[in-house]
């Protein structure tokens, strides 16, 4: 008996010794677990606000109406349509020319359609979107998550961040999504693309972001954001989402043969130009009024400079900003408003975000010798400004855009005398363009009545709108005048 309870007592023991062995072990696993498996799953739960990555789903639904898909219709002209026997390129073409000279031949017009994808950035239907997307639009129609459709229109675009703002005019709050910090990306974080690849409405894909300050050769202010996740024909003007489910980029370029390859635009540098996108329609930027380039190891030892910093002045303009403050060929620019300057690169984008008119200084190396100038910010004209330059004359109705005939610009064209106005742009598919008006023609009369100025066109062509024949416009081209027939 007492033997019989001494091997009971050493088993009870053995099963106690083990089962303490197995609880101890268990706590160890469980402490090595929470020391290297948890943080690697804690770091997306803090990056996701909540939404972690098996959750990814509830983050997705929320985000998907706020991406649109944006589809455009141009109208496009061609002046030589193929299969015409008279066209340039045709085996006609020089007969043609030989007996009819160069006589006006009617263009044919017809419509080409485009599609990309937009942003929702406020509820009041304002979306962020690619210029290239917009770029040449007569018509965009905007289709929501829910397939609903409703048109809109332009409010501002900038080619040379390739960004453009649109607006939906509807009476309704649309669901908007909110803005992140580009800046405080890193390198290898996740990220989501949405967007209409190929007209495949509302396709989500994932990656990283590989790179960071991509220069790709698209611009000046080139400073793209490279990532893995898909992007397409169709993806441009989408956003990039971190995982909190802010907008960081603008899907805007891809490598055509390259996989895993896209490049967006930061969303910090769409944030600095929205304000005038809406309410001017354009961006003013900072001018100096000098051509640069990198500094290599030959050329900074030929100036006499150590190292590759900064940005070497090529050229000059006349009258430039950068004259006035008495910069010259061969400088070095290697600050700006305290600004470092790195590579040549760094320059354009800090010069263009300072405002026009401000007194800075700029630090130069010339001749071994470092020198602070103090240079006054000019105004960089831009395409879209110079079209908003250009007043539109019942431009809803005739299409066309007119500027004043001045004599410089009379002489360019040689034209006597000095009288009439100059046209500088004919929208597609108008009246003006079916009358085969043309971009430097100089209207000379509306309706048998002399133009004197833009404003007394605007006057005349007013009175010729509310008739119901056409308008009969009397046009010098070159060294002929002509007439057409403007039909509303």
């Amino acid at each position: 008996m007492d033997k019989s309870n001494s091997h009971m007592k050493e088993a009870g023991f053995r099963y106690g010794a083990l089962a303490l062995g197995a609880l101890i072990f268990l706590l160890a696993g469980m402490l090595i677990a929470s020391s290297f498996g948890h943080p690697a799953q804690a770091e997306p739960r803090q990056a996701t606000a909540g939404v972690p990555p098996q959750y990814l789903p509830d983050l997705v639904e929320a985000l998907g109406p706020s991406v649109v898909n944006v589809k455009i219709t141009k109208v496009e002209k061609t002046q030589f349509p193929s299969g015409m026997p008279w066209a340039e390129e045709g085996p006609f073409g020089d007969m043609f020319k030989h007996f009819f000279g160069d006589m006006p031949r009617p263009p044919r017009t017809f419509k080409s359609r485009g599609a990309g994808s937009g942003v929702i950035i406020n509820s009041d239907g304002t979306i962020l979107t690619n210029n290239h997307v917009v770029d040449g639009a007569q018509e965009i129609t905007v289709t929501m998550s829910d397939k609903r459709e409703f048109k809109a229109r332009v409010v501002g675009r900038d080619s040379k961040t390739d960004l453009a703002v649109i607006k939906i005019d509807a009476k309704e709050d649309f669901v908007a999504a909110k803005l992140g910090d580009s800046g405080a990306l890193r390198v290898g974080e996740w990220i989501l693309a949405v967007g209409n690849p190929f007209g495949l409405s509302n396709t989500v894909t994932s990656g990283i972001v590989s790179a960071k300050g991509r220069i790709i050769g698209a611009g000046p202010y080139d400073d793209f954001i490279q990532t893995d996740a898909p992007i397409n024909p169709g993806n441009s003007g989408g956003p990039l989402f971190n995982m909190r489910g802010e907008v960081v980029g603008i899907a805007t370029a891809i490598v055509p043969n390259g996989q895993g390859i896209g490049f967006a635009i930061p969303i910090n540098t769409a944030k600095a130009l929205l304000p005038e996108l809406v309410t001017r329609g354009s961006v003013t930027r900072g001018y100096l009024g000098i051509n640069i380039q990198n500094l290599t190891e030959d050329l900074a030892a030929s100036l006499n400079i150590k190292g590759t910093k900064g940005a070497l002045v090529s050229d000059v303009l006349k009258e430039s900003p950068a004259e006035k403050a008495g910069v010259k060929r061969g400088d070095v620019v290697v600050a700006f408003d305290g600004k470092e300057i790195k590579e040549s690169h760094d320059l354009p984008s800090v010069v263009a975000a300072t405002p026009v008119g401000e007194k800075v200084p700029l630090k130069v190396i010339r001749d071994g010798k470092e020198l602070t100038l103090k240079v006054k910010v000019g105004k960089l004209e831009s395409k879209e400004e110079e079209a908003g330059k250009a007043e539109a004359v019942q431009e809803g109705k005739w299409g066309l855009q007119l500027e004043e005939l001045t004599p410089e610009r009379s002489r360019q064209l040689g034209l006597k005398p000095e009288r009439g106005v100059l046209v500088v742009d004919v929208r597609p598919g108008s009246p003006a363009d079916e009358a085969s008006v043309q971009r430097d023609d100089v209207v000379l009369e509306v309706n048998r009545q002399e133009v004197k100025s833009v404003d007394d066109m605007k006057e005349k062509m007013a009175r010729a709108a509310a008739g119901k024949e056409g308008v009969l416009l009397l046009i010098q081209r070159g060294k002929t005048t002509i007439y057409a027939v403007l039909k509303g």
